[in-house]
């Protein structure tokens, strides 16, 4: 079977099985009933991203077991096994955080451990070269890409979307640097999302979960782990590419925790919530999205593979526009002040 045979029948097994996943949720209760802040107005299946989660791994194994992924990849991307359970077991029962953030640090600690000391970073001029800090920023980044992409799936295929565009650029500027691990999980992990997507698309007949978006964030910067590991991207290509939810989110935690707000608690002030309450639609604000991806930020990130010395500018410049628009939309205010401010 040739890769792109198995890449479609990896996409029609994903759309296939989030149809059954979504008539049996209601069994396994793993629902999603509308709360004040909400996006959605009846209860919805959930947890759709356990289809992403199962096809992904599998088709890994296969391609593990085959030697075309070597163990150290293997063995980092196993870390998502965790943080897809822990979240299954949210969805299913909202397991508490002091369980769920010390279950996410285990999992980001084996992965790169697994995967060895990060190497050198360009800061712009300056490299950082400080073996603890790289390693223990990379553990840190990699709990707060899983959770912040958990915060930005709060929309109508916004999450799949943005799994769409990460994994097809990191296809692209992967096979064009020679990468053939992270071509090729870059291209399973298309395939499930878009699967998924299909049922996810506005409005959603299911959502992602916790098991999904977790798993996806961490999954996503596992991905960028190996790029830098393997010299084909550095930390701000990825930056750039994710640079939409790492504004948003970041801008509305700051903004909470300043406020005195309960920061880790679940709320409904995104940049992107306020924006699809403001226009009443969550479409819309999904395919804004996709426009900035396409026209703003994969340009760019396509100038940092090409120009790496001049990633950490190229992040900064792909990212001041996109916090001045999550300040413009009030992200981390409350919904009241939000939507008097528009």
């Amino acid at each position: 079977m040739s890769r792109l045979t198995l890449l479609v029948a990896i996409f029609l097994a994903s759309f296939l099985l989030t149809a059954v996943l979504k008539k049996l949720a209601f069994r396994a209760r793993l629902i999603d009933s509308p709360v004040a802040r909400s996006a959605h107005t009846v209860p919805t299946p959930s947890g759709g991203g356990l289809i992403i989660v199962l096809l992904f791994s599998m088709v890994a194994s296969y391609y593990f077991i085959g030697g075309a992924i070597p163990l150290r990849e293997f063995m980092a991307l196993t870390g998502g096994m965790v943080i897809a359970m822990v979240g299954l077991l949210d969805d299913l029962s909202h397991l508490d955080i002091r369980w769920r953030v010390p279950a996410q640090f285990a999992a980001a600690i084996w992965s790169v451990w697994w995967l060895g000391d990060v190497p050198p970073i360009d800061m712009g001029g300056a490299i950082l070269e400080l073996q603890w800090l790289l390693n223990g920023s990379a553990v840190v980044a990699l709990v707060w890409l899983l959770n912040l992409y958990n915060f930005m799936d709060g929309i109508d295929g916004l999450a799949g979307c943005e799994l769409i565009f990460v994994s097809v650029l990191s296809l692209i500027l992967a096979t064009n640097s020679g990468d053939q691990v992270l071509t090729l999980l870059s291209g399973v992990l298309l395939a499930a999302g878009a699967g998924f997507l299909g049922w996810n698309w506005a409005p959603a007949k299911i959502f992602m979960g916790d098991v999904g978006s977790g798993f996806v964030g961490f999954t996503l910067g596992i991905f960028a782990l190996f790029s830098i590991h393997h010299g084909t991207m550095t930390v701000w290509t990825w930056v750039i590419l994710l640079a939409v939810f790492i504004a948003d989110a970041t801008i509305t935690v700051i903004r909470r925790y300043v406020s005195g707000e309960k920061w880790f608690e679940g709320h409904a002030t995104h940049a992107y919530q306020n924006a699809a309450r403001s226009y009443k639609s969550h479409s819309k604000v999904t395919i804004t999205v996709i426009l900035i991806n396409c026209i703003w930020l994969a340009p760019l990130a396509w100038l940092s593979v090409r120009q790496p010395q001049a990633g950490a500018y190229l992040a900064l410049i792909a990212l001041f526009p996109l916090v001045l628009l999550a300040i413009r939309l009030k992200a981390g205010k409350s919904v009241e002040v939000a939507l008097l401010s528009l």
